[in-house]
């Protein structure tokens, strides 16, 4: 008999009967069991995982996981296991059964918000703490967390029981480092057109209360919805951090977000909770991340798409609220997409992406907003009014969001393109790209009757595409 390999696996070669068998078996789904086990101090976490199948590779994400990891063994023989940086060395054969412990508070110190928590909380990304095989398209790992009393857990995967201690997680574009925390912090659920999000705020060294900030985060996400009638995501999770004054952005309500798709998708804000809850509303940073979602995650060298289309939505979205006046709305527009036009002149949109973000930015975050401005006006136009940007992205979120891999830029335009009756989207791709210039959208801005006098945007209610200017950022009222 011949030996072949399997899924790095040796196996005899067999009748080809028994060869499919073994491939069917190989790339069956799999359903891996952790049981998590959180000290009662926090200091450590215990953790023993039973695969499905003989495994052959376990990793964490982060470089720095195997400082953490105190030891490991298969449980089934007893035998230790050496990890060399972030992967564990198993033997050829593979293991059925792994039992690891990690040092869940020096991980927890070498977090960025140690110093801001208070003692009975702390915060550890995944990363550096779950030891796992890769999963495929249909492969998870379901989690049960035993923790001491009634502290509790926040990750960014799917719950599974109302007490939060167990969960799934599936594979996902693993977009950044998500925040897990441990402890004792307040919680709610927040209902919002087609989703509940679950909202975490973490003990600080000094109090905040959750409570006065639920109504903006159902306020905003309701915007998000306004698109199409519903929150891209059901089951979504919102992390806000008090920082205080500390942020990107001392000045602002909210200085600083990001989304994370790591097992599920979670939107985190640093706010300062030294400021009134009534400033929160007409921030734009909090809008422009939870438009993130109205998209799946692009690769980083298309992130002009998604930072674009985000940039273009926030201020539509704030406009639509009545956060912002439509003249507000289209000045920042108007004044962004100059920003753009002025910034890395000979690059491409592609180009500047790949390129550090310091010389690029504005490039970057403008020239996707220049695209979906394009597309969203073209779509009225030839539609009657009957197609919009939002219409299209809500036929997407139907069929594909949230989605567990990463889409290039190209591979998402030709899926919108699906969803019209005259494609639109690739041809804009294909313009725009690669081609060393900006989108330029001042032809179009003229159309619809914004032109900048004394420095102030000005609405010609008489121009050609006033109507469909007027219908963009026309409010919306959306069903709780």
């Amino acid at each position: 008999m011949r030996t072949i390999i399997i899924n790095n696996q040796r196996v005899r070669r067999q009748a080809p009967a028994c060869i499919l068998l073994l491939l069917l078996a190989a790339t069956a789904p799999a359903a891996h069991r952790y049981d998590i086990a959180v000290a009662d101090d926090f200091a450590s976490m215990t953790v023993r995982a039973q695969f499905d199948r003989p495994v052959t590779s376990v990793y964490a994400r982060s470089r720095d996981a195997g400082q953490y990891l105190l030891d490991a063994e298969d449980c089934d023989s007893g035998q230790p296991l050496s990890a060399r940086t972030r992967r564990l060395s198993l033997p050829e054969t593979g293991i059925r059964c792994l039992r690891y412990r990690v040092d869940l508070d020096q991980a927890a110190r070498d977090e960025r918000l140690y110093t801001i928590l208070g003692n009975d909380n702390i915060a550890v990304s995944p990363t550096v703490w779950m030891w796992r095989p890769r999963l495929g398209d249909n492969d998870e790992i379901i989690a049960t967390f035993d923790l001491a009393g009634s502290a509790s857990v926040f990750l960014p995967w799917q719950p599974l029981d109302a007490a939060g201690k167990r969960y799934r997680l599936a594979a996902s574009p693993q977009s950044g480092s998500a925040i897990a925390l441990f402890g004792h912090f307040q919680q709610a659920l927040v209902d919002v057109p087609g989703a509940t999000l679950r909202v975490a705020l973490p003990t600080t060294t000094g109090h905040v209360d959750l409570e006065p900030f639920l109504p903006w985060v159902s306020a905003t996400a309701a915007s998000i919805a306004g698109a199409y009638g519903r929150f891209p995501n059901p089951d979504a999770n919102v992390l806000l951090l008090p920082v205080g004054n500390r942020g990107c952005d001392s000045d602002s309500a909210v200085s600083f977000g990001r989304v994370v798709r790591d097992g599920g998708e979670t939107i985190e804000l640093m706010i300062n909770q030294n400021q009134p809850v009534t400033n929160y509303y007409a921030e734009w940073t909090p809008v422009h991340e939870f438009s993130h979602l109205l998209l799946p995650y692009l690769d980083r060298e298309q992130r002009w798409i998604s930072e674009g289309f985000a940039q273009y939505y926030q201020n539509v979205f704030l406009a639509r609220a009545g956060q912002h006046s439509t003249a507000d709305a289209w000045q920042k527009i108007f004044e962004g997409l100059e920003r753009g036009r002025e910034s890395a002149p000979g690059m491409s949109p592609n180009a500047a992406a790949r390129a550090p973000m310091r010389d690029t930015r504005m490039k970057v975050y403008w020239s996707g907003a220049a695209l979906a401005l394009m597309a969203d006006v073209q779509l009225r136009r030839q539609s009657g009014g009957r197609e919009s940007l939002d219409t299209v992205l809500g036929q997407l979120q139907a069929c594909c969001l949230p989605s567990a891999y990463s889409w290039s830029g190209i591979e998402l335009f030709r899926k919108l393109d699906e969803f019209v009756d005259a494609p639109l989207f690739a041809a804009l791709y294909r313009q725009y790209a690669d081609a060393a210039s900006f989108p330029d959208a001042r032809p179009l801005l003229s159309d619809l009757g914004i032109s900048l006098v004394d420095g102030s945007v000005q609405l010609d209610p008489a121009a050609a595409l006033a109507d469909v200017r007027d219908a963009i950022t026309a409010p919306v009222d959306v069903d709780q």
